[in-house]
């Protein structure tokens, strides 16, 4: 009867309170929970890391299986022990630091007063020299990673290095060169800006000697010099007295004591250039059919690219050598004249028609200079990214470098792994580019 006496106010408050009382003793479940997980963060974070009952038990005390014998012996007083005194030994912490410290030992640096080691030297050289990558990038890439190294001071390490670890490299693979019976040559423009007596756009060159594909082992050696004048390749090849294969340069002429060979690839270029730039004029074209000419001697070659020297020899006397008497004697039939490029093809042809023949004396000559040109290509390609050389010593030192390089990857090294190893030995020591 009471209940049906509230009134619909009351009924609504005490739903009310029983719903927020619900609510309370939720929300107290949910605090005490969220208290025990800080309990246990905080102990994870500052408390000890142990499970030891001494530790983990309130006041370091065990609980007892026997609550009696636990009060007994919690009412017996402690006992007292007199310890006797004595002395203690003063702590010298100064001392004891002296005495434990030790230096760690560490690598030499391999240039005094530096941080350069043996492969940071050896990428540097193998990413510019290599991959053409100029020191003002590496810089750049450098300096992105946290490494403040200056393009200066690569420099300096390159010249470092080239000089006193690749240069006694580099004079003993030139006497090894010299010392053979084939040597390829050619030459390329360079540009260094400060030069005593020479203006900054004057062109200088970088020579390149390299040995046959027909060798054991692969030499290439360029070499820094500031004209084109044929003293040069006279001075370096003094001594040689192989086959010398080279294109029509005139300077050539002053190297005396060797074979000098012409190279069929520059003659058949000099036609290719000379081409009318309409097709069907080819059927009578002195110019198409003197490169179908080359090609008919340059395919009997290819088929004599797998034989022995004493069999290419003789083949070469039968099936080559006649190719090579029709060329010549169809295109002295030839009457062109003038400044164009069929005339100055048909005068090269001429110019070096017995170098053209060399190459029939022995079977290890090869009928072309593809080899230096392709010894001098990776050069070619690095002038594009770095344009020039600031000093005639960074020219010099890039010689020494680009011929320790192109030597390790001709004879299929790892050029980076090779220079790490050669930057490791003292300096002065003699480690050749190539498989032994």
């Amino acid at each position: 009867m009471s209940g049906q006496n509230l009134t619909k106010n009351e009924q609504s408050l005490a739903q009310e309170n029983s719903a927020l009382r619900n609510e309370i003793s939720i929300l107290k479940e949910q605090l005490a929970l969220l208290q025990e997980q800080l309990d246990w963060l905080k102990k994870q974070v500052f408390g000890r890391k142990t499970e030891q009952t001494s530790v983990i038990m309130d006041g370091g005390t065990q609980l007892s299986l026997f609550p009696a014998e636990m009060e007994q012996a919690v009412s017996v007083p402690e006992k007292t022990i007199t310890v006797p005194e004595h002395q203690r030994k003063a702590n010298h912490t100064d001392d004891i630091e002296k005495c434990n410290i030790r230096c760690a030992a560490y690598p030499q640096p391999m240039i005094p007063h530096s941080f350069c080691s043996p492969e940071l030297a050896a990428h540097i050289v193998y990413e510019k020299f290599a991959k053409a990558v100029p020191l003002y990038r590496q810089e750049k890439d450098f300096n992105s990673k946290g490494v403040p190294l200056l393009r200066a001071t690569m420099s300096d390490w390159v010249c470092i290095v080239a000089e006193q670890w690749c240069l006694p490299v580099y004079e003993k693979m030139s006497v090894l060169l010299i010392a053979g019976n084939i040597i390829h040559a050619d030459e390329s423009v360079l540009q260094v800006l400060h030069e005593e007596g020479r203006k900054a756009t004057t062109d200088s060159r970088m020579w390149v000697y390299c040995n046959g594909k027909m060798n054991d082992r692969s030499v290439i050696i360029f070499e820094y010099q500031q004209t084109r004048g044929g003293i040069h390749p006279a001075r370096f090849l003094k001594g040689f007295t192989g086959f010398l294969i080279c294109d029509g340069y005139d300077a050539y002429n002053a190297v005396t004591g060797t074979k000098r060979c012409g190279c069929w690839t520059h003659t058949r270029r000099y036609f290719v250039e000379a081409l009318p730039k309409d097709k069907f004029a080819y059927s009578t074209s002195v110019a198409a059919k003197a490169v179908n000419f080359c090609d008919m001697i340059y395919h009997e070659e290819g088929l004599l690219a797998k034989l022995t020297a004493e069999e290419r020899y003789k083949l070469r006397l039968v099936k080559v050598k006649p190719l090579l008497d029709a060329f010549f004697l169809w295109l002295d039939a030839q009457n062109i004249s003038g400044k164009g490029k069929l005339a100055k093809a048909v005068g090269y042809a001429l110019n070096e028609k017995q170098y053209l023949y060399t190459f029939l004396d022995d079977g290890n000559v090869p009928i072309d200079n593809n080899r230096a040109e392709n010894a001098i290509r990776p050069f070619a390609i690095g002038r594009k990214n770095w344009l020039f050389n600031n000093t005639e010593r960074g020219a010099k030192c890039s010689a020494i470098l680009y011929s320790i390089i192109s030597t390790a990857q001709a004879n299929g090294l790892d050029a980076e792994k090779y220079l790490t190893e050669l930057f490791s030995q003292p300096t002065g020591t003699i480690l050749l580019p190539w498989k032994i």
